[in-house]
């Protein structure tokens, strides 16, 4: 691989880590930067690649919102553990799905996650009363923990995003702990969907724990902006994020 295009795969982890601590959806960024510019490389060994690198972010993310925001503990870590078990099995399905099927059904679900965000302004700005029955605590770890995990390992765009908004409806939190919630899910996600893709021999290291680095980098930075500026900020980020995902979804599928 030319030097330049691991400088530009480095910088793409950056920014992945960024957004991906913020509101989740770094793999619009990273991934599409692997398969460009390491173009011989299998498809397989790109989504590996990636997923090593994001689990480096996530992982580092939820330590800085466990810090200073107010995770969950009660509901994000068996939802965690759920995470890796179904994100891997996930991950075995892969190859066995689709993608002209699965990728119009996650731009319907994109447009209506945006169409919630932009047509009720005040979701996620401050935290919600809710009454935290057992139905609905058993909904907030199976919801994340088992089907968004297994969405993860089969596919994966917009996994952080799906997160946020299932925490904010479910518990009633607000963006920013939703987040930090979403982070330590999407770490057991990350997981298992690696701990396959390793045992299938397809990681490229090299690069891969290059770009971990750089994506911790971006993740630390995502965090702390996300704590210090509030709910406000990634409601924004998380509109620009949508918006991304759902066009460059709609350019593969119709450009």
């Amino acid at each position: 691989m030319q030097v330049e295009h691991v400088v530009l795969l480095l910088v793409a982890a950056a920014a992945a880590g960024w957004v991906d601590a913020v509101v989740g959806g770094g793999g619009l960024i990273q991934l599409p930067a692997l398969l460009l510019l390491n173009p011989g490389q299998p498809v397989a060994a790109a989504l590996a690649t990636n997923k090593l690198a994001a689990v480096a972010g996530t992982s580092s993310a939820a330590v800085a919102y466990l810090r200073k925001a107010k995770p969950d503990l009660k509901v994000a870590l068996p939802a965690g553990g759920l995470a890796v078990v179904f994100a891997a099995v996930g991950a075995l399905c892969a190859a066995a799905i689709s993608a002209a099927v699965l990728k119009p059904l996650i731009m319907v679900v994109l447009l209506g996650v945006a169409a919630i965000v932009v047509f009720k302004p005040g979701l996620g700005r401050t935290p919600r009363l809710v009454l935290r029955t057992r139905r609905r605590l058993a909904a907030a770890v199976l919801v994340p923990g088992l089907a968004i995990a297994f969405y993860d390992g089969l596919v994966g765009p917009g996994t952080g995003t799906f997160l946020v908004l299932a925490f904010t409806g479910l518990l009633g939190a607000d963006f920013v702990n939703a987040s930090a919630n979403a982070k330590i899910i999407n770490t057991g996600t990350n997981l298992g969907a690696l701990a396959v893709f390793a045992a299938q021999g397809h990681v490229l290291w090299a690069i891969g724990l290059g770009m971990a680095a750089c994506n911790v980098v971006g993740a630390q930075l995502g965090a702390r902006m996300a704590i210090s500026r509030g709910a406000g900020f990634v409601r924004a980020v998380l509109l620009c994020v949508v918006t991304a995902m759902v066009a460059k979804l709609g350019w593969e599928q119709f450009g």
